[in-house]
């Protein structure tokens, strides 16, 4: 074989391994690209004209909250878990917010993000000790802290109100332009450096396979626990920059981001069984399902029936992706 055909051929096999790896995190980005597509066409169709900057703006800032849950999401399914108290600690954090931001300056700001992003990394301490530690289940660990959570937040605002500083939400979420996705480049940025940590790696070999994981001297329960406390922090900043998308607190806001940040990671390559996925694929399931809204509003699809439509379409990409990786997997 010459030279440059054996060039060729590695590049190939390269490719056919790298695809092989990755066909979740491949499927997550296709299915984003078409999503994208789909919602252009009928953005079109119904105005006649293409998305412009306020629509981009509004699209990612109404999907950071779901990318931060999902972030946390997938760090605690890839060590094997699964955190359901996730809309629940936002709840807490939307709370607070706008009950302790309203009309306080920079420092007071400051102030109660760090102490919120403090609370949720008592909440995720308190699942990760009770899970590693007492070795409860994950499921009836979080479903009952999600109760907790929801509680504590309906005593800190029992009906909605309160107010985001303006201020605030032009830092967080400016709505002359897409900043979000300055906020998305830092989480992938976060997320390259994250799983080359010593942490990170001792996550992805718990969710591979934690006896051996700890045959090698991974610490499994200080890991475990570690993955809730970040999981915990994310579900709080998801809160603050939900705040800060509706300018006000509702003490039951983050509750549908539970099923959604689980979806999300589902739909990004995740998997619950651990070990394996990605936040980047997460980040980009987050997405999909936050357009997803928008395809159907464009679609003339009735709200009543769009969680049926929304349902219907994360089975599909999970059974596509389920039949994509086997024949993937076959052929290689």
């Amino acid at each position: 074989m010459s030279g440059p055909e054996s060039g060729r051929g590695k590049r190939r096999a390269r490719w056919s391994h790298f695809s092989a790896q990755n066909v979740p995190l491949l499927l997550a980005f296709f299915i984003l690209v078409g999503i994208l597509i789909f919602y252009v066409v009928l953005f079109y169709a119904s105005l006649g004209r293409f998305p412009g900057n306020f629509e981009l703006t509004s699209t990612t800032n109404s999907a950071i909250p779901l990318v931060f849950a999902t972030m946390g999401q997938t760090i605690v399914f890839l060590c094997r878990g699964i955190d359901l108290s996730v809309g629940g600690m936002m709840d807490i954090s939307n709370s607070l917010a706008a009950v302790k931001m309203q009309g306080g300056g920079i420092g007071s700001m400051v102030g109660w993000s760090t102490i919120i992003l403090l609370i949720g990394a008592v909440g995720g301490l308190f699942n990760g000790l009770l899970v590693a530690v007492g070795r409860l289940q994950p499921i009836v660990v979080t479903l009952a802290t999600l109760s907790i959570f929801q509680g504590i937040a309906i005593k800190i605002l029992p009906q909605p109100g309160g107010k985001i500083p303006p201020s605030y939400t032009a830092f967080l979420t400016n709505t002359g332009y897409p900043s979000a996705l300055i906020v998305v480049a830092l989480l992938v940025l976060f997320w390259f450096v994250f799983r080359r940590t010593s942490f990170g790696v001792a996550i992805y070999a718990i969710g591979n396979d934690e006896e051996a994981a700890r045959a090698n001297g991974v610490r499994t329960t200080r890991t475990r626990v570690g993955a809730y406390v970040m999981g915990g922090v994310f579900a709080a900043a998801a809160g603050l920059f939900l705040a800060a998308t509706t300018t006000g607190g509702d003490a039951t806001a983050g509750d549908s981001f539970t099923l959604t940040s689980i979806a999300a990671a589902f739909l990004g390559g995740t998997t619950i069984f651990g070990g394996r996925g990605s936040a980047l694929g997460s980040i980009a399931g987050a997405f999909v399902l936050s357009i997803l809204i928008s395809v159907l509003f464009f679609a003339e699809i009735d709200p009543l029936y769009q969680s049926f439509y929304q349902g219907l379409f994360l089975i599909l990409a999970v059974v596509i992706g389920t039949l994509v990786g086997r024949f993937v997997g076959r052929k290689g």
